[in-house]
């Protein structure tokens, strides 16, 4: 089986994580407490935890909030990013209060002696910084020339602010080209990776509910992704913020890109299935949550691709008939286990190989 070649990106810090270079695509997802409320945030942080987030995100609106990362950093395992915006002067005080990355667009946080005080600051602290452009909050000068947000005025955007920080000795930063039209996403992306050799975090901004914003996510993101573009991602959803590590996650489970927990393989399921795999999967999704080594598990209805779903992977339960179910470990038809039986014995048998 072929590998995806990544892009040669230079790499970067984000606090103890690497992003870019070798390092492994990282997958990311933003807190949406308020930022000064700073036991909901750590709380909300730690479940990001759990399900693997690698580097989360905090607004700061105000002083209070970029204060507060002082005590939510320090709570924490992953590192956090400050997310600034107009202000400049929040971006020093995060800086100096704990942030691992400051996420900022140079263009709107006023002129070049605002840019320098920020870099200067991050260089003080240790900070790296993500450039981040969007679609729908392009300078007017850019949409008076190109008449409206498209794939070349978020480059030239990103190209341009990425001058401004190397102008003031500064290359410890990513670059995002975000939009919610998916494939102006993937176009921005694709010219942006080819012009520079900047990390590139990856997503689709507004991407919607958690169906919806899964699907364009996965098109957008996967389609770079397949294309060797991306060094850290996140998927936006409009949903809970551990969705969107899961979903993260999937993405790079399906392109064979970095593995973490139970990798579930189940079928749509027809009128032979021998017991009921929707219910069987659903419980096994969340009696497995807990899991973070990687194993595939192999879910089948019946004999007609469930022997060879089962084959390739760790565990796995074929449908049979008069509710006896064969039962496959490390490719292998064991013994048979009753319908009723499914899901406890599966749990058992990969807790087992994880403990």
């Amino acid at each position: 089986m072929e590998k995806i070649i990544r892009r040669k990106s230079r790499q970067i810090m984000v606090g103890k994580v690497a992003v870019g270079g070798d390092a492994p695509i990282t997958v990311q997802s933003m807190t949406n407490t308020l930022t000064s409320d700073v036991k909901a945030t750590i709380e909300q942080i730690r479940r990001q935890e759990l399900v693997g987030c690698d580097i989360t995100r905090c607004s700061c609106p105000d002083e209070d909030s970029a204060k507060a990362l002082k005590e939510i950093t320090k709570a924490v395992n992953i590192p956090v990013v400050a997310d600034i915006h107009f202000d400049y002067r929040l971006g020093l005080l995060a800086a100096d209060n704990g942030a691992a990355c400051l996420r900022i667009n140079p263009g709107n946080i006023g002129g070049a002696d605002r840019v320098k005080e920020v870099v200067k600051a991050a260089k003080a602290n240790g900070c790296s910084i993500r450039i981040g452009v969007n679609g729908g909050s392009l300078d007017k000068r850019l949409l008076e020339k190109y008449g409206e947000p498209t794939a070349d005025a978020m480059v030239e955007s990103a190209l341009e602010q990425a001058k401004m920080l190397e102008d003031n000795d500064f290359r410890e930063f990513k670059i995002s080209v975000k939009s919610s039209n998916t494939l102006m996403m993937i176009d921005a992306y694709k010219k942006l990776a080819a012009a520079c050799d900047y990390p590139l975090h990856l997503g689709v901004t507004e991407a919607g509910g958690l169906r919806a914003g899964t699907v364009r996510s996965a098109i957008g993101i996967g389609s770079l992704l397949m294309a060797g573009i991306g060094d850290t991602l996140r998927v936006s959803l409009t949903a809970d913020v551990e969705e969107e590590v899961k979903a993260g996650y999937e993405i790079l489970k399906a392109l064979d890109l970095r593995h973490r927990g139970v990798r579930i393989i189940s079928c749509p399921t027809c009128a032979r299935r021998g017991y009921n795999v929707q219910k069987t999967v659903e419980e096994l999704e969340t009696r497995l949550a807990h899991i973070t080594k990687p194993l595939t598990l192999a879910v089948m209805g019946c004999v007609v691709n469930g022997p060879g779903e089962s084959a390739h992977s760790d565990f796995g339960v074929c449908g049979g008939k008069g509710g006896e179910n064969m039962i496959f470990i490390a490719g292998k038809p064991a013994y048979k286990v009753k319908s009723e039986n499914i899901v406890d014995e599966l749990v058992r048998l990969v807790e087992e190989k994880v403990s």
